[in-house]
Parts: C-alpha cells; sequence; structure tokens
C-alpha cells in the first residue's frame, strides 16, 4: 500500500472513530491512572498473590501445556481433539473464514454434532463476516448450535466496537486450546512465505481446562442466555503435569481494565527481562510509562513486531511513532520478516509467562473481550524464550538511527496513525 493510499485510510478511519464515539456505549472506559511502585519482583511469592487474588482466579497445579508453533503443528493437533470428542465441544473464535482450513473444522464439527456431540460454536459477529454460508449451513443442519456475538445490524450499532477476541476450544472438558490462531487458511503452513501467518496456540491438559470451559460460557450465556454445566462440560480434571497456571479473562462488561492491569503488574515487577511480542503493538500512557520504568532498573526489553508483511498498516504506523521513546531507553525492537507475525506472547524474567488472544493495544485491554493463558514456571517460560528468539533471529533490528531518517510523509502517515491509538 502507497503512502498516499495508506494517509486517506488513515484520515477515513479518523472519520469513523469520530462517528463511532457519537454512539452509545461504542468508546472506551475512560482510563485509571495505576499508581505502581516496585516494590516486589516476579520471583517474589507477592507477586503471585497479586496476581491470584487481587485479579482474577489463583493459579493452579498440576497442568500440562504443550506450545505448539504454527498450522501445521496446530490444526492437526486441534481437529485430532475434535474428531476423538465423546460428550462435548465448545468452540469460541474471532475468524471463522471460507477455505481448506475452515471446511475441515466444518466437517469435524458437523460430524460430531451427528454422532450426538453436543457442539457449541461462538463465532465473533465482525471478524468471522467472511464465513461461508455454506459452512454454516451445514454446521446447523448438523446440529451445531452457531451463534453469532454481537451480529451486525441496524438494530446492535451500539454493540459495534465490542468484540469477542477469545480463542477457546474445550474437548469433553478435558483438554482444551488457546492462543492467537483463527479459523483460516492464513495460520496454516509453517511460517514460511508470506501468505501464511506465523503464530501460537496451546494444548492445555489439567485442572486449569474447567478456566477455559468457563471463560467460554461467560460468553455462551451472554450471547444465548443459557448455561452450561454438569459433568459433560466440567468433569473432574486430575493432575495431568506440574505446571501452575490461571485462565485470566476479561470483558468491556466485566473487569475490562483487569487485563491491562495484570501486564502493568507483570512488567512492574520485572527485574532482568521482559520479552513482548505481538501484532498490533500499540501503547497507552500506563504501558508506555511502566515499561520506561523498567528499562529505567536496568530491565533488557524485547520486543517483537510485525515487519513489512502485516494486514493493517494503520496499525503498523501508529505502532511506528511511539518507537521512538522506547529506542531511546534501549528499547531492542525487531521486525519480523518471513510473514505476517500475530503471536502474542509476554515473558517476564524467564519465570512469568502470559500468552493467549491479548494484543497491546487499547482494543485488547478495554474494547475485546480476551483471555490469555498464565503459566508460572521457568522451563515453560525458557521454552517461550527459546522460540522468541529463533524470531529475532528472522527479524531485522530497528535502530533510533533509521526511525529518526524516516521519510516526511512517513513521519505525517505515523502521526496520524497515532492519534488513533485510542481506537485501534
Amino acid at each position: 500500500m502507497s503512502d498516499r493510499l495508506c494517509i486517506w485510510k488513515v484520515l477515513t478511519l479518523l472519520f469513523v472513530a469520530a462517528l463511532c464515539l457519537t454512539l452509545p456505549g461504542c468508546g472506551a472506559p475512560t482510563p485509571i491512572d495505576y499508581q505502581l511502585k516496585h516494590t516486589y519482583a516476579v520471583r517474589d511469592p507477592q507477586f503471585l498473590r497479586t496476581i491470584g487474588r487481587l485479579l482474577g482466579p489463583p493459579l493452579l497445579d498440576g497442568n500440562k501445556i504443550t506450545t505448539l508453533v504454527n498450522g501445521d503443528a496446530i490444526f492437526p493437533a486441534m481437529l485430532e481433539a475434535i474428531r476423538a470428542a465423546k460428550q462435548t465441544i465448545t468452540l469460541e473464535t474471532f475468524i471463522y473464514w471460507s477455505g481448506e482450513i475452515g471446511g475441515a473444522f466444518t466437517d469435524a464439527l458437523a460430524e460430531r454434532a451427528r454422532a450426538g456431540v453436543k457442539v457449541h460454536l461462538i463465532i465473533d459477529g465482525f471478524g468471522s463476516s467472511q464465513i461461508d454460508v455454506a459452512f454454516r449451513d451445514k454446521l446447523r443442519e448438523a446440529g451445531v448450535d452457531v451463534v453469532d456475538y454481537h451480529p451486525i445490524g441496524p438494530l446492535t450499532w451500539d454493540k459495534l466496537n465490542f468484540r469477542t477476541h477469545r480463542k477457546i476450544l474445550v474437548v469433553d472438558g478435558k483438554v482444551g486450546f488457546t492462543g492467537g490462531v483463527g479459523i483460516a487458511d492464513e495460520w496454516g503452513g509453517n511460517a514460511t512465505d508470506p501468505k501464511h501467518w506465523r503464530d501460537n496456540h496451546y494444548k492445555v491438559e489439567g485442572p486449569v481446562v474447567a478456566s477455559l470451559q468457563g471463560a467460554f460460557a461467560d460468553n455462551w450465556i451472554e450471547a444465548k442466555r443459557e448455561v452450561l454445566d454438569g459433568e459433560p462440560y466440567f468433569p473432574r480434571l486430575e493432575p495431568a503435569g506440574d505446571l501452575y497456571a490461571q485462565v485470566f479473562i476479561s470483558s468491556p462488561s466485566g473487569g475490562s481494565a483487569s487485563m491491562q492491569l495484570m501486564y502493568l503488574l507483570s512488567i512492574n515487577a520485572a527485574e532482568k527481562s521482559i520479552y513482548l511480542a505481538s501484532p498490533y503493538f500499540v501503547l497507552d500512557a500506563m504501558t508506555m510509562s511502566t515499561l520506561k520504568a523498567a528499562r529505567a532498573r536496568g530491565v533488557e526489553i524485547n520486543v517483537i513486531v510485525p515487519g513489512e508483511h502485516i494486514d493493517s498498516q494503520v496499525m503498523s504506523a501508529a505502532s511506528r511513532s511511539q518507537w521512538g521513546e522506547l529506542l531511546e531507553l534501549g528499547v531492542r525492537i525487531h521486525q519480523y520478516q518471513p510473514c505476517m507475525y500475530h503471536t502474542k506472547v509476554m515473558v517476564v524474567d524467564e519465570q512469568w509467562t502470559s500468552v493467549g488472544s491479548t494484543n497491546l493495544d487499547n482494543r485488547s485491554f478495554h474494547l475485546n473481550d480476551e483471555a490469555n493463558l498464565n503459566v508460572y514456571d521457568s522451563g515453560f517460560a525458557a521454552e517461550q524464550v527459546r522460540i522468541l528468539k529463533d524470531d529475532i533471529a528472522n527479524s531485522t533490528p530497528v535502530t533510533l538511527e533509521n526511525w529518526d531518517n524516516r521519510s516526511f510523509l512517513r513521519r505525517v502517515l505515523d502521526s496520524l496513525a497515532g492519534m488513533l491509538a485510542p481506537h485501534l
């Protein structure tokens, strides 16, 4: 996309954002001015008490979490679990599009529904607007209970800005999956060419699967006004591993700011290192200041973002408008080169990891329904860091000199896009 065309797109989005703010309930909540001081570290027991008691459910022991890297590993594992379902399948996703991957999931879900498995599917009304009508018909004819979350229509304009961005699959209440992938061909392959996206997803076993199911049930109640309960959805779960984990959710209707606060408290507790991987990295003032404070403590910070392959040039420009003040403090920013980078990972002091659907932007912190899987384990964190270092090896570092030497037109574009940051 040319710079001039992108400027027109930014101006159009500015107009749309202004219009959206005139609609009841469409704006983001007023930001909370958190007053955070670095008084404990991630490895201090106080950190877990704060994360598990002040903000959300306690971390649960006895979990096994398998990291799945890119579509060639992710989709076969998810489809295998679906095809093995005996009683229930719950799936919630922002993107469910036409194509080979969407067709494979449609066939697998429909087959299980015809076999008597209770299959519940939540697709976002906006994000999944590209779903093949034939897919939808096949699912419903087979008995799959399909719900559109906040469907687009003349009577739902007040909910247009509020989407479910969660990616949750739970089979028989015992095996769960969550992470960053949507149900679309873009996530296929192994991130070896620009047509396929780089992403992680996670297979979850153990007690924390019930929390994933609870996150799905939360939105099922909102969208369908129906409670999913009982042993088929919430069976007794035995320990499957030795990981401490927590499912952390947020939504505008209930604790939207808690996701942002979880990130802020995590960054505020860092003493050695922070890795942040995000396709949409557009910081609000509080997150920016908390990162700056961490850097002032000597914390090494690595940020991985998309390079030239990105599905939103406006988001890229808005992100780039903020890089200067980070680069000046010694934050290392890496632009992933092979393809679109969609990984969403935070690792703090190689002990605390948060993965899931949340981006580092205002939309994820205040407007979307999100779900993250948090893990407190040095071995799991080390595995994520190894993967992120591989991503860095496939990235180009951003230097302050290169950032300063942007063209005048690029600076204008970045500044205009930066004005959109609260609405992106």
